[in-house]
């Protein structure tokens, strides 16, 4: 007997249909349907572009969209645009990217821009007598892949290899067919995808009709790109010349602030508790404006974090150096972004971010969101090794903690006068507006 609480055909109600649904399922169904609606874009062709994203969309789920001047990347300045909920994000990064900005700025590299995919397969018959007909495999599917490729080719990527992989070592008969690609400024995931599908059905057809082989002892488990991408790269560090007073802090020399950044950032590499958060504040950039121009920041992020354990421990993803009275801070990190397809092209904020940033290529992109990243790294570093991380956080959290309160305007005037001076936390806000009252 079928459960009554499965619901069939939910994809084909209409989007009313579904809202009134939903917000059904809550005690006050009106107001949850009131807000749900009230969310929708005022013109109807927008909105339908937004509902077209994703399946069973209600609405839409609104964050911040704001824009960090100053940043100062190899002789060029931009407004990063950064869509983010987290309070300070947007402040540490535009107050070290002005601090920066007045000590030569960001420098950034694209190291590299080659992204892999590959063939899972189980073969019962032997590496031997695939070793000895690859070459002729890879002829026919670098052929058959042609008119998927050609438009890529134009732009000066493509495929650029395509290999074999013995895996057998790890799982009895499993193989790879690995094929590095170059997608240009797209991030390229439904390319490689596509190539790959179209290796597995080669192999499948070609061990099918070859009379060496028998179609029995191949088993495609599955054809994927893959997240993680150590062969696109981008490198980022701001420097200064300690010899000169740089003003890194009034609490400490500069000296004395040097050795403290340069432990905690250490201590990020050996201690892998202080490393997650470590990173985790690189990507507030690095997700940002991954968010603001429409890239996939979950792959993002899976990539940065496998990268950052490359070596079996997970370590921090930026390094300090202090060498020949300099002062070095880098990010060296894979990443993949692109400034053509998916969203990027479709979102109407997105494509404005892109413009917004002088419609860069990838690789410019990567350098952005890097030095974003680096720059939430610094500001972060920086107060936790002088005054602490709480009181410039907390102070940009206390508009939301007095909303949370209800505060009315003039209550909100009076507590960001009195927080100047006192510490912010839910309880002090709390007694501030209690006496107030």
């Amino acid at each position: 007997m079928k459960d009554p609480r499965i619901i069939s055909g939910f994809s084909r109600l209409s989007k009313d249909e579904k809202v009134d649904l939903i917000a059904g399922q809550v005690k006050n169904p009106g107001a949850f349907a009131d807000i749900l609606r009230s969310s929708w874009h005022r013109d109807p062709d927008t909105q339908k572009l937004y509902d077209e994203f994703s399946e069973n969309t209600l609405s839409n789920y609104y964050f911040p969209y704001g824009v960090a001047p100053n940043f100062l990347i190899n002789g060029k300045f931009y407004f990063v645009p950064l869509v983010i909920e987290e309070s300070s994000v947007v402040a540490a990064a535009s107050g070290a990217a002005k601090f920066w900005a007045e000590r030569g700025g960001f420098h950034s590299e694209v190291l590299s821009m080659h992204k892999i995919g590959q063939v899972h397969f189980l073969w019962k018959g032997g590496i031997g007598p695939l070793q000895e007909c690859f070459s002729e495999l890879r002829q026919i599917m670098l052929e058959r892949t042609e008119a998927i490729t050609a438009n890529m080719q134009k732009r000066g990527g493509g495929i650029l290899d395509i290999e074999l992989v013995d895996m057998t070592h790890a799982i009895p008969d499993y193989y790879q067919i690995k094929g590095t690609f170059d997608t240009r400024d797209s991030m390229g995931a439904n390319f490689i995808n596509s190539c790959l599908e179209e290796f597995a059905d080669i192999l499948r057809e070609f061990v099918a009709e070859d009379g060496r082989f028998a179609l029995n002892e191949l088993d495609i488990i599955m054809s994927i790109l893959s997240n993680y991408t150590p062969e696109c790269r981008v490198r980022t560090w701001v420097e200064c010349d300690l010899s000169i007073h740089q003003g890194f802090d009034d609490t400490f020399t500069d000296e004395q602030f040097v050795k403290r950044f340069e432990t905690a950032v250490r201590i990020a590499q050996v201690d892998v508790n202080r490393a997650t958060t470590h990173n985790k504040g690189i990507f507030n950039g690095i997700d940002s404006v991954a968010l603001a121009t429409g890239n996939d920041f979950r792959a993002m992020e899976a990539c940065g974090h496998t990268w950052a354990a490359r070596d079996g421990q997970y370590r921090s993803l930026s390094e300090v150096s202090i060498k020949d009275g300099k002062f070095r801070f880098s990010l060296d990190i894979a990443m993949a972004m692109g400034t053509i397809g998916g969203l990027t092209n479709l979102h109407p904020l997105a494509k404005y971010s892109i413009k917004l940033l002088g419609n860069p290529d990838a690789g410019e992109l990567m350098m952005i969101a890097s030095a974003a990243g680096l720059a939430n790294n610094y500001s972060a570093i920086k107060s936790l090794v002088t005054k602490g991380i709480q009181k410039g956080h907390m102070k940009m959290h206390l508009l939301n903690i007095l909303n949370v309160f209800k505060a009315s305007e003039s209550e909100k005037k009076l507590a960001v006068e009195h927080f100047k001076i006192e510490k912010v936390s839910y309880n002090s806000v709390n007694k501030f507006l209690e006496a107030i009252r």
